[in-house]
């Protein structure tokens, strides 16, 4: 699944075109590289997502193409 879809169905960003700018503005990495928005995410990937002044490190648990809200922070794990 592409780097901008999984941080909308994960909810990590609310919207896919926000997720695309962050990617091509160099505010995603992935396991310590910068990477654009059609990047393969892989089960088992380290996303670090710079938003303002924090930045928040996850590691990808799942990768599904449709996700309940509920379930969207199953995707992921905090780091």
């Amino acid at each position: 699944m592409r780097l901008d879809k999984f941080l909308k169905v994960s909810r990590l960003i609310k919207r896919r075109t926000v997720a695309n700018e962050a990617c091509d503005n160099g505010r995603v990495s992935v396991n310590g590289r910068p990477v654009k928005a059609s990047y393969d995410v892989k089960v088992g990937d380290r996303l670090e997502i710079a938003m303002g002044a924090r930045t928040v490190a996850v590691e990808v648990l799942q990768v599904s193409e449709t996700v309940r809200k509920d379930d969207a922070a199953g995707m992921y794990k905090e780091v």
